[in-house]
């Protein structure tokens, strides 16, 4: 049976069950905590909320979260762990780094930033360290990355950007574990999503193009899945640039267009995220674990979503894609 890596230890991919493929349970500026840590708070009160929410998350049927938290998102494998011991629930995390412009400054003058100056093509540092994490664990945790995490925004395809995503397609192919990445779809940016993966040879089965459900442009979005892409419609409970309802009926659309079997749901929520200041949750009040389960679901049904379809978008293609069946 086949198997993916999660927080504490490999499950077969039979029981995920219900999985919400874009999850965080924090997301974090590090320097700003390590250094200002009044504005985090107490870490045992962090926790004990973490596993709160997520218990509830637990209660109303999901199995599995994928949490795609990497550099650039305050990834610290130690706390999840802590919090995964007492939550019955799968946490699936990532490798990878989370950049819409420039690589880090650590990156900037090791692997090809050298290969001008030197006058000689050097590996990028970024693959054996992806890959180190998927085969040995992270940070001595013992804990493997079950995926690999990039990012593309409305900024493009800038060379920083391209350079993590060509070292995240590398780590794929040596070790096989699939890819999810954060897009722009109002700029279409998965398009050129495709052109560096069909230049690196990775199956489009393999990569989540994420936040796909933040456009109404169904036709767009066909031609992706047509591609083999999965469409990650997982920022349901952001409504600030569009609304539950467009959401909600791209979704409609896409499962009428008989795409369900190329996408996945979730709501790209956390605990807590320290980049909004204290006030603006208030804004977003359905931007919550459960809001899927409690809104969305009764919705997609309400306007012509079968059980079956639903299942699928929930059950099946995660399943599948880290199987590399999708």
């Amino acid at each position: 049976m086949p198997q993916v890596q999660t927080v504490k230890g490999p499950v077969d991919t039979a029981e995920l069950g219900t999985t919400l493929m874009h999850e965080h349970v924090f997301v974090l500026n590090a320097d700003v905590q390590q250094n200002h840590p009044e504005e985090w708070g107490s870490e045992d009160e962090r926790v004990a909320d973490a596993v709160q929410r997520l218990t509830k998350l637990a209660g109303v049927g999901v199995r599995t979260i994928v949490d795609p938290t990497v550099i650039g998102l305050g990834r610290y494998i130690p706390r999840i762990q802590r919090i995964a011991e007492q939550v019955d629930l799968n946490i699936v995390v990532a490798t990878g780094c989370y950049t819409y412009d420039d690589v880090p400054f650590f990156f900037h003058y090791r692997g090809p930033a050298l290969d001008e100056l030197l006058g000689t093509e050097v590996p990028d540092p970024m693959v054996d360290m992806f890959v180190g994490d998927i085969t040995d664990g992270i940070a001595g945790t013992g804990v493997r990355a079950g995926l690999l995490k990039c990012a593309i925004d409305r900024q493009g395809l800038t060379a920083g950007v391209e350079r993590v995503m060509r070292a995240v397609a590398k780590a794929h192919r040596a070790t096989g574990i699939p890819i999810t990445v954060h897009t722009h779809p109002g700029s279409r940016q998965g398009l050129a999503v495709r052109q560096v993966f069909d230049d690196e040879g990775v199956d489009p089965r393999r990569v989540v193009l994420g936040h796909s459900g933040d456009t109404t442009d169904a036709d767009h979005l066909s031609e992706l899945a047509e591609a083999g892409f999965v469409l990650g419609m997982d920022r349901f409970g952001i409504n600030l640039d569009t609304t539950f309802e467009a959401r909600a009926d791209i979704v409609v659309e896409m499962c009428r267009r008989g795409y369900a079997g190329q996408m996945v749901l979730s709501q790209d929520a956390s605990c807590y995220i320290d980049w909004l200041a204290p006030g603006l949750m208030d804004l977003l009040p359905q931007w919550h674990y459960t809001h899927i389960h409690e809104d969305v679901l009764p919705y997609l049904r309400e306007h012509g979503v079968t059980d079956e379809q639903i299942t699928t978008m929930l059950v099946d293609v995660p399943r599948r894609y880290f199987e590399g069946t999708a």
